[in-house]
């Protein structure tokens, strides 16, 4: 309880230091991984099940919409702590056929219900996992609608049959992997009866590595979608399980309606693009604060000579570091669901940018950076002050990057928050999200409204960052993403500047260690060549936390005559293609 209290304090009076307390989904292990070479089409994700899925409807004539959806489907069992159909995603797509881009946004959204105040309890913050844990974090799912959506604009195989792969697994079963039964073995929060039965045996003890897992109550939630779309979850029998289930939990009810849940529609953004060293950049925008910020730290750096600095070395962990401290400190103020809060346009502004990244020295840290004035806010003369948000932003999270032969590349980032979201888990055999802790537990920060405070139908900021990246002869040269929290935007600024700047392969890119700065100390991946450089860092000035930093990136690389594809080493996740 007395850390519960601490813990508190720092999540009122430090924010971003109470946020890295808290480590990214949690560490499995390493697997040592090569780069995988295919001329046609490739796809990449998180676990092995799911990218044969995706591999099989690819060589069936399926397109990147259609593996995408197979993947999130089988990710959804045999990776539940990560994503699933209880939980939200951002889609960017890349439309050979039109030459367009778009991005898809199937952010969970607060129930109509939610107050600025749902998170603080007798004047203070509720402690993480006192409001994680329970219906009062559950938004209104957005996967099952984000999957029909797209697929009604851009798939080429019928519906139903992108099912299979997920219906075949979960009946038959899957050998449960090394990396979810550890997850199993660590979380304390997993009481909920229903949840326990399916995860852990009599004994107490979670399912062991390779039990074959069966789950027929997600067979039968996946059979109703695939007849009767997305329609099927968000109304009847599904959508009141889902509410039930939410609103039941006796100590953290929730307060979802079945009108939140016929209501929820997918948003159609312009996606978000600027331009690195001759390559434009591409990520989704509001409410995913991934775009913006990763094209601001990018934009940050532009004016540095990285190739010279080399992968990973003192000068370059530090610049990179002190641009995530600036952009970061514009997120945390300026960046919130466009639908309630209007962004200043010049976040981006090449100008501001510059001025930005000028406040970057080469012989010290300026350890926490205030949020900058960007020109549309200089000419509002600051109408609305706005206050800095305590949101914490713990992954789980998963990424897919797929290419296919038409043309097409996608990049979806997809989760249900923290390991195993609320830790509910709906008779449907799916779990639901806990996605509203993502919001701002603060509404106000010294009298002034923080703009991603909770509010009924808000969608809560996201770091969620998948990417597109083109060369200068305007085709698609990179695909990724990562999971993360809200150090996604690190793991993917860091994959981007390696392959970029360091000429590094995919594969190579994303086994480089992790590092940056989230606006408070600089991060270094312990066991990693990095965390040697914690001395010299001090030195100038810079406070450094050494830890274990999980992302879980995958990346497509286009090459001289076909694709070039990676995987994060620190989970279980491939790439095939052919």
């Amino acid at each position: 309880m007395k850390r519960y209290l601490a813990l508190a304090f720092l999540a009122y009076f430090c924010p971003v230091a109470f946020a890295q307390d808290w480590a990214p989904e949690g560490n499995s292990g390493w697997t040592d991984k090569a780069p995988v070479i295919a001329k046609h089409w490739m796809v990449g994700a998180a676990n092995p099940h799911a990218v044969e899925a995706g591999y099989r409807i690819l060589q069936r004539g399926g397109n990147a919409v259609d593996a995408a959806i197979a993947v999130q489907l089988v990710l959804g069992l045999v990776e539940p702590q990560s994503s699933g159909l209880g939980g939200g995603a951002f889609l960017l797509l890349h439309d050979g056929k039109g030459n367009r881009l778009i991005a898809y946004d199937g952010r969970e959204t607060a129930p109509a219900a939610a107050k600025p105040d749902r998170f603080m309890k007798d004047g203070a913050p509720m402690a993480f996992h006192d409001a994680v844990v329970g219906g009062k974090s559950v938004g209104v799912p957005g996967t099952v609608r984000l999957l029909e959506t797209v697929h009604k604009k851009h798939g080429r195989m019928p519906w139903a049959e992108l099912f299979a792969p997920a219906i075949a697994l979960a009946e038959q079963g899957f050998a449960v992997s090394p990396r979810l039964h550890a997850l199993l073995a660590a979380d304390r929060h997993i009481t909920q009866v229903r949840a326990r039965e399916y995860f852990f045996g009599a004994d107490g003890k979670p399912v062991p590595v390779g039990t074959l897992l069966k789950n027929p109550a997600y067979a039968e939630t996946l059979r109703r979608i695939a007849t009767g779309g997305a329609d099927s979850f968000y109304r009847g029998e599904i959508a009141r399980d889902i509410v039930d289930t939410a609103n039941s939990q006796g100590t953290n009810p929730g307060d979802l309606t079945l009108a939140d849940l016929a209501g929820y529609r997918v948003q159609v953004r312009a996606a978000i693009c600027d331009t690195y060293r001759g390559f434009r950049v591409c990520g989704v925008p509001l409410p995913s604060s991934g775009g913006v910020t990763v094209l601001q730290m990018l934009k940050m750096l532009e004016p540095y000579d990285l190739r010279a600095m080399g992968p990973a070395s003192f000068w370059s962990v530090h610049f990179f570091s002190e641009a995530g401290r600036l952009a970061f400190a514009d997120r945390d103020v300026y960046e919130a669901d466009p639908a309630f809060y209007t962004p200043p346009s010049g976040l981006l502004d090449p100008a501001y940018l510059r001025e930005r990244s000028a406040l970057i020295k080469a012989d010290s840290s300026m350890k926490s950076a205030a949020p900058g004035n960007p020109p549309e806010r200089r000419v509002a003369q600051k109408k609305v002050a706005l206050g800095r948000g305590s949101a914490l932003e713990f992954p789980s999270t998963s990424h897919i990057s797929i290419v296919d032969k038409y043309g097409n590349a996608l990049a979806m980032t997809t989760t249900i928050e923290d390991g195993f979201g609320s830790r509910l888990m709906t008779r449907g055999g799916f779990l639901l999200n806990n996605e509203l802790t993502d919001f701002s537990f603060v509404p106000t920060d010294h009298g002034k409204p923080v703009a991603n405070r909770v509010e009924g139908g808000k969608r809560p900021r996201s770091a969620m960052s998948p990417t597109i990246v083109y060369d200068k002869a305007g085709r698609v040269a990179i695909v990724t993403g990562s999971a993360g929290g809200s150090a996604i935007i690190n793991y993917v600024a860091k994959t981007l500047v390696a392959i970029i700047d360091w000429d590094l392969d995919p594969q190579a890119a994303l086994a480089l260690p992790n590092f940056g700065s989230r606006n408070g100390p600089t991060e270094l991946e312990r066991n990693t060549g990095v965390a040697a450089l914690e001395p010299k860092l001090r030195a100038i000035g810079a406070q450094v936390w050494v830890a274990s930093q999980t992302s879980g990136g995958q990346a497509i690389v286009r090459a001289k005559s076909g694709w070039i594809g990676g995987a994060d080493p620190r989970r279980e996740g491939v790439v095939r293609g052919e």
